[in-house]
């Protein structure tokens, strides 16, 4: 069985599990497929920096909303520029790089910290031709307590994360991340609020609420 069939196999018995044959529903919005965010929030204050430097990368684009279609092939690529940009940058804080607390850029020097991981990533995908409304820039919590940004990427399947502290591309909500906020998939300068929900099937599950 493919990967991609593994994945979404485990993925789907959880929801079905939980959401099918319960008579419950997402309170709310969220659910163990997907998640859906709340009111606008503000952007990161690295965002803003890296669009001042870059501003041919952060010109008004028309976007349409849409979740990518995912099969084995786009899974496979997932897979490959997660591990490829996992490996091929160095971790480095923004302190020991550059001397300042934060700063957003790509990985030219072949190290960087989280945000330029997925700065790389998020290239490299558009590249490739996913949709820009499929590549969202997320901040969370990571594992361990500390802030963090990975990349969640909406498909038809679900919202997988690609994060540089692990390999493995896992649902959001098998993540073990804190949800704090991302891009909104309608505009990339739009950041929208997560509610701070932790990425594991019990907490998740916990939110839906009965049906009366």
């Amino acid at each position: 069985m493919f990967a991609l069939a593994k994945s979404l196999l485990a993925l789907s018995a959880v929801i079905v599990t939980h959401v099918y044959f319960s008579p419950a529903r997402a309170n709310g919005l969220t659910d163990l497929a997907h998640l859906h965010a709340g009111q606008a929030a503000l952007a990161p204050i690295g965002w803003t920096q890296f669009c001042s430097d870059n501003p041919t990368e952060c010109a008004p684009r028309p976007t349409t909303r849409l979740a990518a279609n995912l099969n084995d092939a786009r899974w496979a690529e997932l897979v490959e520029v997660n591990l490829r940009f996992n490996k091929a940058i160095q971790p480095v804080t923004d302190l020991d790089q550059f001397g300042v607390v934060e700063r957003w850029t790509y990985a030219t020097t072949g190290k960087g910290d989280c945000e330029d991981y997925v700065l790389e990533k998020r290239r490299e995908l558009l590249r490739r031709g996913w949709p820009l409304s499929a590549l969202l820039i997320t901040v969370v919590i990571d594992r361990e307590g500390g802030g963090h940004a990975v990349l969640t990427v909406v498909t038809d399947r679900g919202e997988f994360v690609l994060d540089n502290q692990i390999d493995k591309i896992l649902p959001w909500s098998r993540s073990g991340l804190t949800f704090i906020k991302r891009q909104s998939p309608a505009n990339q300068h739009e950041w929208q609020d997560l509610g701070r929900i932790l990425g594991r099937p019990d907490v998740v599950t916990a939110s839906i609420t009965p049906l009366r």
